[in-house]
């Protein structure tokens, strides 16, 4: 629809020039006293004057056919222009969502949202050029110079050559000239998103450390950079157009003297040179046109790049073209020789690492920093692969099952909780999308938040800002509680929620966690040895190796053993408090 819609308006442009040169014939074909109104009316004065009506008819069609070619051509390209970027944005969102955790952390939020955008409507630029712009275009070359050697060969080979010289000097130009300037804007475009994203999310510490001033020299250092990088290719962008134009002069000259010269050999007349006027001038204007668009192509395709580069991009943990959902029923969770080591390190975290967690019991991960805690949770949630043994989970190997089975049954609380700037039923919801008020207020309740939460104005309709700002520490660990309890998942990971939180939230937070507990397998990554003293169990890791497993009184009576100097070294700091 769209290139036909084109087509049929370009053939409009093709035989316009054809009748405005016959008009031109019949104007100059009579002199005036013999059309006037009390002129001796001769049969070729009445064939003339019916012959000008004709083509001032032909041309008003002409110009009622373009118009609608045109409107059907923009209808239909709208609908496609949208249907592409919608997808395109569908893959795109998917595929970052679908990245490993490291790639995430490594890649600013703001530079991923800018790659994405801007790739999208790169997309709209290149529809629009290609198929509105640069179609038509060649069409209209095609047919004039067709039309054109018809009458004179010589003058349709002068105007085919130096229609494909220019396209192919544009291209050269575009490709080899300013291509490499607009793909190294594009990467300073993409930092500045960076930046600014990076300054606007940690606004808290800005105004904190009253750092506004030095925020806007950091992206004053940067918005120079990418002012220069913008400025020479929009300098080179410049040069390329200037050249362009300086060689269609040129061809209009050559192509005006051309018809010149026949007319003073005879073999022109008027009309003829109307013609040629006509079309060179709507000729020029295509294929400057097709030089400002050759550019707008490339500057499109460089600002895909990137979002194109992002399919390229490895997906980290994917799942096996046979995987299964996992039902969990009862949250027993094994270890089998699990090895494991981080891409681009050489040394394994784990080596041979065997646990084993019966079905409702209550687990302790403690050791020093950098010692395998949470990255043991990591694997159990699928975040990572093993690199040998397994991991099994009510005797199914999670790396032969869905990722998304795997997670949506394993209710997390982690340290620093992150929500979504929606409701707060949205987020308490976003365990079980399909739970209703009541059971989102009953989660509430469980998790010690309804109190709070029936402060507010609009209650559980209130927006918790960006990652949750509007909400104190304390109010987003039960906000996240809440989502566990609605969860109701048989394996559940604490990433000791209390950590930094003062007394009274502390212990609304305790008293949710109990409860929460109750009946699942749960796994605590315990920072504060005294959260987990009545844990069943407490795992001692150490460099990645599990060196002391045991209750907390039986671990105690260990003179030499980490967990007990652990213990008394924090002991001690507390009383010294």
């Amino acid at each position: 629809m769209v290139a036909g819609g084109m087509i049929l308006a370009t053939l409009t442009d093709v035989v316009t020039p054809i009748l405005a040169g016959r008009l031109v014939d019949d104007v100059t074909r009579l002199p005036p006293h013999l059309l006037g109104a009390g002129a001796t009316r001769s049969p070729e004065a009445f064939a003339t004057r019916h012959d000008t009506l004709l083509m001032l008819g032909g041309l008003t069609l002409l110009g009622i056919v373009s118009l609608l070619g045109r409107r059907l051509a923009f209808i239909s390209i709208t609908h496609l222009t949208l249907r592409i970027m919608s997808g395109i944005a569908r893959t795109a969102f998917a595929r970052v969502q679908r990245f490993s955790t490291d790639w995430h952390a490594n890649h600013f939020a703001g530079s991923t949202v800018r790659r994405l955008t801007r790739g999208m409507w790169a997309v709209d630029m290149l529809d629009d050029t290609l198929l509105l712009m640069l179609l038509p275009e060649m069409c209209v070359l095609a047919g004039t110079t067709v039309v054109l050697a018809l009458r004179w060969p010589l003058m349709g080979l002068l105007l085919g050559l130096g229609s494909v010289g220019f396209a192919v000097l544009s291209a050269l130009l575009t490709l080899n000239y300013v291509a490499p300037s607009a793909r190294l804007a594009n990467v300073w475009d993409t930092r500045m998103g960076a930046a600014l994203a990076d300054a606007i999310t940690c606004n808290a510490v800005v105004k904190a450390f009253g750092a506004e001033g030095r925020e806007d020299a950091r992206l004053s250092r940067v918005l120079q950079r990418w002012s220069g990088r913008t400025t020479r290719m929009w300098l080179r962008g410049t040069d390329s157009g200037n050249l362009q134009n300086l060689c269609l002069v040129g061809l209009r000259i050559l192509m005006v003297g051309s018809v010149l010269w026949l007319w003073w050999h005879g073999r022109a007349g008027a009309g003829d040179i109307a013609y040629v006027l006509t079309m060179v001038f709507l000729v020029q204007g295509y294929l400057r046109d097709i030089g400002q668009q050759i550019s707008v192509v490339q500057r499109s395709v460089n600002e895909m790049e990137e979002l194109v580069a992002l399919y390229d991009e490895p997906a980290g943990v994917q799942d096996r073209p046979d995987a299964r959902p996992i039902r969990i029923t009862a949250g027993e969770i094994r270890f089998e020789q699990v090895g494991f080591h981080y891409t681009g390190q050489t040394l394994p975290l784990f080596r041979d690492l065997s646990i084993d967690i019966p079905a409702g019991s209550r687990v302790a991960l403690v050791g020093p920093s950098g010692s395998g805690k949470t990255t043991a949770t990591k694997l159990v949630q699928r975040l990572y692969d093993v690199t040998s043994g397994r991991i099994l989970i009510d005797g199914q190997d999670i790396a032969g099952i869905t990722q998304e089975s795997l997670r949506a049954q394993i209710a997390i609380v982690p340290q620093e909780p992150l929500l979504f700037h929606r409701s707060l039923a949205e987020n308490i919801a976003y365990a079980r999308p399909d739970a209703t008020l009541a059971e989102i207020e009953a989660a509430a309740a469980l998790a010690n938040a309804s109190e709070f939460i029936s402060r507010l104005p609009k209650g559980y309709a209130t927006l918790v800002g960006e990652r949750g700002v509007k909400l104190s520490g304390g109010e987003r660990q039960r906000i996240a509680i809440a989502r566990a309890f609605l969860a109701g998942s048989r394996i559940l990971i604490l990433d000791e929620a209390t950590s930094s939180l003062d007394s009274e939230s502390e212990a609304l937070v305790q008293e949710a966690m109990q409860r929460l507990m109750v009946g699942r397998t749960v796994i605590v990554i315990a920072h504060r040895l005294s959260t987990v003293v009545a844990l069943d169990r407490i795992l001692v890791f150490s460099r990645g190796e599990l060196v002391e497993d045991g209750p907390h009184h039986r671990l105690l009576t260990n003179e030499g053993g980490l967990y007990r100097r652990l213990f008394d070294r924090q002991a001690l700091g507390l009383a010294a408090e």
